[in-house]
């Protein structure tokens, strides 16, 4: 961001050069001192974070707003949990099992070290209650059951956590076991956990609560290690997640998550915002709490949301050839909301890319074109998929062949 301000101070000062030769002082003067400050104020300096690496993501707006060596690879610790609750969560939405359904649990998962919620090969605990092992306690025993009742052994669930790291797009991830602890080759990224969890946020927002849970003991187990290890839930109401992981190598690391209220602009452009902080590598549980905090505050106070399309608002309806309509409603089902520096909501640009001519049929919810968003200056700040917003459908052979004769003449 950096680069960018000061590249455009120096194509300032080559105006400044020319408008001096065509003697035009007091403008060249006016625009060295006002338009630079402009250009930084487009572009905030995030804070400085201790940390190894870190990202923040609008999970909203899809757009990350800070970052640095986001995709340097470093080990997870119990950050890989979020991808162990990834799988179950599936297999519950899939009801291949159930929250009432019990697991044993194995020698392995009783002899697990690390955290544990300290269950015994004699019980038969809960799926939800495991869930709660894990996410509350980060209980690498309740993982090991967990992924040895959903996968039928920890080395096939292992398989499944790469399998879907691919198909999530995490490139730089890969999985050795689904507790976190150190082993060769068990490695991740910020921008990889990004990724995942704002996917888990998104795809599973009926399992996201687990995360705000401040303590948590399974009944006949010791009270020790019973609470949540993620400071910002006692220290931020708007904060509800999402997970801690600690190893020698690792360092102290958060995935922290919050929602808060925005005002947009206009009559129902309000609406709930979240943002989404990775820390990786910080020096202490307080430090990487501390680190968190900072960022989301930051983020927050730093990028506002916009709201430039209510759910289901039409963004654009070009011509459709061939087809019961005359044109298609394109649109997003969500609505479109960005993220934009402060005070600088009301110079955004939009314009819409598309393909044509447009022929039907045209499905609903096919995608179907690119908006892009742009400051007033010209800068991009995202570009989000259109779909259509209500089905096309086909012409009659008399309104295909007119359609066909419209095209050619075209």
């Amino acid at each position: 961001m950096v680069l960018l301000a000061l590249k455009r101070i120096v194509q300032v000062f080559a105006a400044f050069a020319s408008a001096c030769s065509r003697s035009r002082l007091f403008w060249a003067w006016l625009l060295i001192l006002v338009w630079p400050a402009t250009v930084l104020a487009r572009l905030p300096e995030p804070p400085e974070v201790a940390a190894r690496a870190y990202l923040l993501l609008d999970v909203t707006t899809n757009q990350v707003l800070a970052a640095r060596d986001p995709d340097m690879e470093v080990e997870p610790a119990s950050l890989t949990k979020l991808m162990t609750a990834y799988l179950v969560f599936d297999a519950l939405r899939a009801r291949r099992i159930t929250l009432e359904q019990t697991f044993p649990v194995s020698e392995r998962a009783w002899r697990m070290p690390g955290s544990r919620m300290f269950i015994e090969p004699r019980m038969q605990v809960p799926v939800e209650d495991l869930l709660k092992g894990m996410i509350v306690q980060s209980g690498n025993d309740a993982t090991v059951a967990l992924a040895e009742g959903v996968a039928g052994s920890v080395e096939r669930f292992v398989e499944l956590m790469n399998q879907q790291a691919r198909a999530l797009g995490m490139t730089r991830t890969r999985y050795m076991n689904p507790e976190g602890l150190t082993a060769p080759g068990h490695v991740t990224t910020a921008r990889d956990l990004s990724i995942l969890a704002s996917r888990l946020i998104k795809d599973f927002p009926e399992y996201v609560p687990y995360y705000a849970i401040q303590r948590y003991r399974y009944p006949g187990t010791p009270a020790a290690n019973d609470m949540n290890r993620n400071l910002l839930l006692f220290r931020d109401p708007t904060v509800d997640g999402l997970k801690t992981g600690y190893t020698a190598a690792a360092g102290y690391c958060l995935v922290a998550t919050a929602r808060r209220q925005f005002s947009g602009l206009g009559e129902g452009a309000a609406g709930e915002r979240r943002l989404l902080s990775i820390v990786l590598g910080a020096a202490s549980e307080n430090a990487r709490a501390a680190e968190s905090q900072k960022l989301l505050n930051w983020g927050f106070s730093a990028y506002e949301a916009v709201r430039l399309f209510a759910p289901g608002q039409p963004v654009a309806e070009p011509p459709v050839w061939k087809g019961q309509a005359a044109t298609v409603k394109l649109g997003r089902p969500e609505g479109v909301v960005v993220s934009v520096p402060a005070g600088q909501a009301a110079h955004l640009r939009t314009e819409v890319l598309r393909t044509d001519p447009l022929v039907a049929p045209l499905l609903k919810d096919q995608p179907l074109g690119t908006l892009r968003i742009t400051t007033a200056s010209g800068e991009a700040v995202t570009e989000v998929p259109l779909f259509v917003l209500e089905t096309v459908r086909e012409a009659g052979f008399f309104g295909r062949l007119w359609g066909a004769i419209r095209l050619w003449l075209r």
